[in-house]
């Protein structure tokens, strides 16, 4: 064979094995592709058929949740309305007043005894110094002439102690005399010391009320539960109709 065949030839079987190693690499990167493709299809598959499978929550889970949020807010909360409850003595319009004699504000004392032959107002508020106390201690102040004139005397009650009343009487300028019941003798006889109920908490305490005795000494009208507001007013005309 001549030399420029033996070179003829070499170059024919370089080229067969040049295309022989590029169809195999080409082979090679082709399964490479389709099996990264393949795993790719089966992880999104599997994460597909993982989502489908879990299950969706539970109408009462989807409450349950909600419920915990709504509970974990803090609740502005609303005035109850309120609810009392008389002590178990319940005075009547008729009935003789009870008798009382207790410590005021100044330092003295006040009894049922030293407004005999005359009317007398007796108002029970709930706590001295409070916005609706205020106004009622106030409106019988102001009002203390007319009542004078027409033979009748003004007192208020409550728990509170002497110098609470005093400091009460100093503040608002009060002319009318102030008891101190704080063992709630006069409370209970007079039936004003009941169970109370305000934004769901029950207590004790002194219901709202006005008693007018007559001048022989019975129990005349009641005002149980009294709204401030223009009650001294209702009182003086009673009063004056006696």
């Amino acid at each position: 064979m001549s030399k420029k065949t033996r070179k003829k030839s070499s170059n024919t079987t370089g080229k067969r094995v040049a295309t022989k190693v590029a169809r195999a690499a080409s082979a090679s990167t082709g399964k490479s592709a389709t099996k990264t493709r393949t795993t790719v299809a089966k992880k999104a598959a599997a994460k597909t058929a993982k989502t489908k499978s879990a299950k969706p929550k539970s109408a009462a889970a989807v409450q349950a949740k909600a419920s915990h949020k709504a509970a974990s807010k803090p609740l502005r909360p609303k005035p109850a309305a309120t609810v009392t409850k008389s002590s178990a003595v319940t005075l009547a319009e008729g009935a003789a007043a009870p008798r009382f004699n207790l410590p005021r504000d100044g330092g003295s004392s006040v009894s049922l005894a030293d407004f005999a032959g005359k009317k007398l107002v007796l108002f029970f508020y709930p706590r001295a110094d409070t916005p609706g106390c205020t106004r009622e201690a106030i409106d019988f102040t102001r009002l203390k002439g007319e009542f004078a004139a027409s033979g009748t005397d003004v007192v208020g009650i409550s728990a509170d102690t002497v110098k609470a009343q005093e400091s009460f009487r100093n503040k608002h300028q009060l002319s009318v005399p102030l008891i101190s019941d704080p063992a709630h003798e006069m409370l209970e006889a007079y039936g004003v010391w009941g169970e109370k109920s305000l934004y769901g908490r029950t207590f004790m305490g002194i219901i709202r009320t006005t008693v007018l005795v007559d001048s022989s000494g019975k129990v005349a009208r009641i005002w149980r539960h009294v709204k401030v507001d223009g009650h001294a007013e209702a009182v003086l005309e009673a009063a004056r109709s006696l």
